[in-house]
This record gives structure tokens, sequence and C-alpha cells, in this order.
């Protein structure tokens, strides 16, 4: 009982070791501002919260449901993609809904890899890319990405270098952490670079909504050949606020789609019905008063929520520039990626991300965290309020 044997493949969790610190401060009456885990803090919109709550009132809605989803749900998500992308999605067999996208790319990996197989992540990444890999077993190789590197160049020298030949890319743009963002013609090359290699793509767009300064994301769907190479996952955490809700789907590839269905009838009933009815409602726009003939742009809900995060952001990068850290601003997600600054980046991410917390009382996400390629880096989440972004921003100027 002391030994297990996929537990042991897993490095020690580095936010830990943050939040910690940043627990034990708060306990002695600290008042931290916590920029670290991407956790939003804004409400769902209302007319979602009301028709959950109209549906749990209704008895038929408290028994199992679907673990692929309901009819309604896959057919809203099947609408969605063609009128935000143009894209043709059978709800049948080229959707299922999730539990969350971590839920359902795990499972995903788990069905597709053995023991051994090669899988392709960015470093730094969102931990699950790599760790859903590494619990099913197989071994993962990270393709550098961020400021200064060229992700398409790094993935084919590092296939060329890989043997046994990668069996599954995993991929996020908007990219979490390094908001990072790409074009049409980028997922273009990536299926003819999959296809040519015979791997399968699996493409995180839980940011697909989150974009400012004119930057539209692209489906990886909207590729040309892309149901042949490979899935999308996408989340109703952020675009809708509803993370706690655990909604996420993957559509794509028939046969993928097939295998992640099969393997879920086995391990869950699918999401409370409620939420799934609320859901639909989400991706449909109704019972919104907007023009439902101009859903090819994010509802009015949704753009909202985008503004509130372009706000944010931009009081974040100016006030660190005013304090002398500059920063790109990203041209989409709710992060800031930001390099340490020159004095202190002997320190790594860890240990400046713990002088923060302790000097400037500010909790950030350490970019070791995300790999070990993210050292230089520390991740903003603009899950505070502007008042509360501007005080964290004086307890900063302090330390620079």
């Amino acid at each position: 009982m002391k030994s297990f044997a996929r537990l042991d493949r897993l490095p020690p969790y580095v936010f830990a070791t943050v939040n910690e610190l940043k627990m034990k401060e708060r306990r002695a009456g600290k008042d931290i501002i916590d920029l670290g885990m991407g956790n939003p803090d804004l409400a769902t919109p209302e007319h979602i919260v009301e028709k959950l709550v109209e549906a749990a009132r209704k008895a038929q809605n408290h028994r199992y449901s679907a673990s692929m989803g309901i009819t309604k749900l896959r057919k809203a998500i099947s609408s969605w993609y063609r009128r935000r992308f143009d894209v043709d999605i059978d709800p049948d067999n080229e959707a299922i809904v999730t539990i969350g996208v971590k839920e359902g790319l795990s499972h995903l990996v788990l069905v597709t890899i053995r023991p051994g197989d090669v899988i392709f992540t960015p470093t730094p990444t969102y931990p699950i890319h790599p760790y859903s890999a590494i619990i099913s077993g197989g071994d993962v190789r990270g393709i550098p990405m961020g400021p200064g590197q060229d992700f398409f160049e790094n993935l084919v020298a590092a296939t060329r270098q890989t043997w046994p030949k990668p069996k599954v890319l995993i991929i996020c743009f908007p990219h979490n952490p390094t908001t990072e963002v790409v074009d049409l013609a980028f997922f273009e090359k990536i299926v003819d670079f999959a296809r040519e290699h015979d791997i399968l793509v699996v493409h995180d767009f839980a940011y697909a909504d989150l974009v400012f300064d004119g930057y539209k994301a692209p489906s990886f769907m909207q590729a040309k050949g892309a149901k042949e190479v490979g899935v999308e996952f996408f989340s109703l955490s952020k675009s809708y606020s509803m993370a706690g809700w655990r909604v996420g789907f993957c559509v794509g590839n028939r046969e993928v789609v097939g295998a992640l269905r099969r393997i879920k009838s086995y391990l869950d009933y699918g999401i409370f019905q409620p939420i799934q009815i609320a859901s639909i409602i989400a991706l449909s726009g109704e019972d919104e008063a907007d023009d439902k003939s101009n859903l090819t742009e994010p509802q009015p809900c949704v753009q909202e929520i985008v503004e509130t995060y372009r706000s944010r952001r931009d009081t974040l990068i100016t006030g660190l520039d005013r304090a002398g850290w500059k920063i790109e601003p990203p041209k989409a997600t709710m992060f800031v990626w930001a390099r340490i600054p020159e004095q202190y980046l002997p320190m790594g991410s860890v240990e400046f991300s713990k002088y923060m917390i302790r000097e400037a009382q500010v909790a950030v996400s350490p970019g070791r965290g995300f790999g070990e390629y993210g050292d230089e880096f520390v991740r903003f989440a603009l899950i505070e309020n502007q008042m509360r972004i501007n005080q964290a921003v004086r307890g900063i100027r302090k330390i620079l």
C-alpha cells in the first residue's frame, strides 16, 4: 500500500510550495492579492443560472444522464461550430460532452496511447497536457515555446531526433501560460505535419473567446483536413465564467471521438442534466437580448467578460510598465506571462514567486510549474478587480 506506480512518475507539485506560503502569510494576517491560480472570479451570466435553477426543479432531470452528453447539447455544440467557424460537426459521431477539458483530455490520452508511446507537448504548458500522458504511461517530450521560439520549427526538429516516433501532439492556442497565438495557416501546417508523420493532434481551445485588440482565434477544425488527423476540446469555463460547472466538449475525428465515448461509458454517467440544459442556453444565446442572426461573434455576455479581462490586462500592464517592469500585452487568454526582472532572474521562478508573496504581498504562478523552459517567467492571472490589481502594482513597485 506504500507504492503507487503511476503516482511515482509524477513530480512534486511546484505550485504547492507557493500556495503553502500564501496561506501561511494570510493566516498571519497579511492581505495577499492572489493573481496565481487561473480561477475566474466573474459570475456566470444570469440567464444561464436561471436555466439551471429551472431545470434543477424538474424531477426527471435528477436521474443518470448520458456519458456522451444529451442530444440537444451535442446539437448546440454542432450549431456553435457552424455559426462561429463555418465548420460542420456531426453531433452524433463527431461531438462528445466532457466533464471539463481536463477530464476529457486525460481519458482521451488514456485510451489512445500505450506505455512507452511518445507524446509531444509544448514546454512550458498547462500541466495536464504532459501529465495526462505520464499518468497513462507515455513518454513525454517537451517542445520549447514562448518568446524567441519558433514552435513549429522546434516541432520539426524534435520529430527528426525522436525514436520511437511520436504518437500524439497536444497543443493549445491561445496558449496557457505563454499567451502565444497563431493564425489558420499555422494549423494548416500542423495538419500537413500530422498527416506526414501519422500523429494524432489534440487541440485545447479553452481560450477561444478571450481575445483582444482585434485578434480572432481560429479553430483547429477550420484547417483543411483537420478532422482526418485530430480533435479539438473547448471549455465553457472561461468564455461563460462557468469554471465550477465542469462542462467541456470534444469534436473532430469520429474514430477518436468514438474511442473517448467508449471509455467514458465505463467511467461516468455524464454531467448533472440541469447543467447540460443550461449549457445549451449558453452556447445558443437563447434568453439573451441579443440578435440571434449575429452569433458569428461571441454573445453580449461573453463580450462583457472579455472586456473585463481586457481592462484588467491594461491596468496590470500599464502599472507594471510605470514601475519599470515592461511586458508585452497579450493578445489573448486571461493571463500575463512576464519575464522575471533582470535583477531577480538568478532566483528562478519559484523563489521569486515566494519573494513576491513575502515582500510585495502578491501571489503569482511560478513559470517552472509549467515546465523547465518557464523558469525565467511568472504568470499573472487576471482574477482580481482593477482596484486590487492597482494595489498589487503598488506592492510590486516597492520591490522593484
